[in-house]
């Protein structure tokens, strides 16, 4: 028991102590008019995603699904420069190093939110302002609606840091016109504003500006159906007029994109790269170079088995190559390189695309038993 001074510092310091507000949660979930709103609260990280964030969002959707009262399902970030600019890959990497179980955990939990959003009864709609990549477009690309703005950044940058287009990126990438998806999966290749709507991932485009009034409009919708719900985005982004007239960055390329990443095997479209010998191809093969020969032939099977999975299976085979790459050499080199020493010069191993056997990419893919993914 505590003297009784001591009890009165305790109880002085406790009154001294900010209230926890929940400004300070990392994720902040409230119930506005119809709408269930979900913001992403960690500006300073970008409002990268980590397990207890995943933990708090998961059955606060399930619980929203069942709402008579709950129409739609909103989610933002805060801070103006991100939605989410991806998963916690310091904290997965520390884990997988140690064999702790959270690199088993987070990749598990964060694909089963994946799925919930994909198969959600309720409109969702995402507000992508600002950077989206890896976990911060499995938060978005699975849901009804993709608002993009003009200060929207996509990617899928796993291939250079070890991983793959995870989070059910075998699913909505090889379903991209013509061979996109295959394109941003292994070049990691970034896509700014309305090039996010052009590609086929934003289902919308809004002024940035606009996006509180937008956000207004929709909780103030009463009972809303989906089309209800379509017809507001529908009508904000017919009002939007910045670069309307731009053509899409990749229009020009798009004829060698698709005949170069047709081929079916990284070794062939390296070879078509070095065959076509433009400054296009040229630049691909220079980006293909920097990146983990294990994570482009896992990228690229990942794609084409992907393309005729549904999104369950397509989780369910992206959770067994997750754990292949947590049991593996190069995601650990990759976050080094990148994002721990920054030097940005890994040392993959194998450090060639043809020293990458069948056989190790086959494994890969192997289900886990007891240990798989169960959605």
């Amino acid at each position: 028991r505590l003297k009784p001074f001591n009890r009165l510092q305790v109880i002085l310091q406790h009154l001294k102590m900010p209230k926890h507000t929940d400004s300070t949660a990392e994720v902040l979930l409230e119930k506005r008019g119809g709408a269930g709103i979900i913001t992403l609260n960690r500006p300073k990280a970008l409002n990268a995603l980590n397990l207890s964030m995943i933990q708090q969002i998961y059955p606060q959707i399930k619980t929203w699904e069942k709402d008579p009262e709950t129409f739609l399902i909103i989610i933002k970030g805060t801070g103006g420069k991100a939605f989410c600019a991806g998963g916690d890959i310091r904290a997965i990497t520390d884990a997988g190093k140690t064999g702790d179980k959270l690199a088993q955990d987070f990749f598990r939990e964060e694909y089963m939110l994946n799925y919930a959003i994909g198969t959600c009864k309720k409109p969702y709609v995402a507000l992508i302002d600002g950077i989206t990549m890896g976990g911060g477009v499995g938060l978005s690309v699975h849901g009804h609606f993709r608002v993009a703005t003009e200060k929207t950044l996509f990617a899928m940058p796993e291939t250079a840091i070890g991983l793959f287009p995870d989070v059910g990126g075998g699913y909505f990438l090889p379903r991209l016109s013509g061979k996109i998806g295959y394109y941003l999966a292994l070049t990691g290749f970034r896509l700014k504003g309305r090039d996010v709507l052009k590609a086929g991932i934003a289902t919308h485009f809004v002024e940035s500006e606009k996006l509180p009034a937008l956000e207004k409009d929709l909780i103030a919708l009463k009972s809303p159906s989906t089309e209800n719900i379509a017809d507001l985005l529908n009508s904000y982004h017919a009002k939007s007029k910045i670069d309307q007239e731009k053509e899409f960055v990749l229009d020009e390329h798009m004829e060698k994109i698709n005949s170069l990443f047709s081929a079916n095997s990284m070794e062939e479209i390296v070879k078509k790269l070095k065959q076509d010998g433009s400054a296009f191809a040229i630049k691909q093969l220079e980006t293909i170079n920097k990146m983990s020969p294990t994570s482009l032939k896992m990228t690229l099977r990942q794609l084409r088995e992907g393309a005729s999975m549904s999104l369950q299976d397509v989780l369910t085979m992206e959770y067994r190559l997750s754990q292949a790459c947590m049991r593996g050499h190069d995601f650990y080199e990759g976050v080094r390189a990148v994002l721990i020493d920054k030097d940005q010069s890994p040392r993959w191993k194998p450090a060639a695309l043809e020293e990458v056997s069948d056989e190790f990419v086959n494994d890969c893919f192997k289900p886990l038993g007891n240990n798989d993914l169960k959605l």
